[in-house]
């Protein structure tokens, strides 16, 4: 019986140290994987940004299906862009960064800035209300806008080129469109000038933004 007391851990210790290796599934094809599950993204179109649209149909269409191989379809009926992985579409994010895309366009970005955020993995568009920086109403509210935006644009190309990103002004909201780091800079140049910065302040800023970003690159 002492014996036996005592080999019996021996056996179970050398049993437990067995190691059985994990047997998984093969993997299915991704193409199969969007075929069998299939996603719609479906993207309202604003009423000012319905011709536009229509006159950069093509320019659109052609990134959306031959880069990401995504199918697409403008319902007129409804006015929404409809985006469909199909059997070719061999990219997991393709039908995100369609969705992006398509919205960047909508909200009022150039057709080649907005390419970006397919080409480029590190990109992506910020939004915020001018309202959230400061609750402004009637000739104050445009006259932040105007400072923002300065004479004849100059102030937003200013900042634009400063940090390297892509702004949109509307009446409400400002787009920004780049990296994160970028992004932050060009926001914080924005917010100022709504607050009611001076120009001169704000350049003298974004010279050093300027060359402290040539230096990386």
């Amino acid at each position: 019986m002492e014996e036996n007391d005592v080999k019996s851990p021996m056996i179970t210790e050398k049993a437990t140290n067995k190691v059985y290796k994990p047997k998984f599934p093969p993997i299915k094809e991704r193409n199969r994987i969007a075929t069998e599950q299939p996603e719609i993204r479906k993207i309202p179109v604003p009423a000012n940004r319905y011709t536009p649209l229509k006159q950069s149909w093509l320019k659109i269409y052609e990134p959306l299906v031959k880069h990401l191989k995504l199918q697409v379809r403008m319902n007129l009926k409804s006015r929404m862009v409809e985006l469909k992985n199909g059997p070719e579409t061999d990219d997991f994010g393709a039908l995100q960064k369609g969705e992006e895309f398509v919205r960047a366009f909508l909200v009022g970005f150039q057709v080649s800035d907005a390419l970006a955020l397919i080409r480029l993995d590190d990109l992506f568009v910020d939004t915020f209300e001018v309202r959230d920086v400061k609750p402004l109403h009637g000739d104050h509210h445009s006259r932040a806008i105007g400072r923002v935006a300065g004479k004849d644009g100059r102030m937003k190309f200013t900042i634009e080129n400063a940090t390297k990103t892509r702004i949109v002004l509307t009446d409400t909201r400002v787009h920004i469109l780049g990296s994160y780091q970028n992004i932050q800079f060009a926001k914080n140049a924005v917010v100022s000038l709504i607050l009611g910065s001076p120009p001169g302040k704000i350049h003298n800023k974004l010279r050093t933004i300027a060359a402290r970003l040539n230096e990386r690159f």
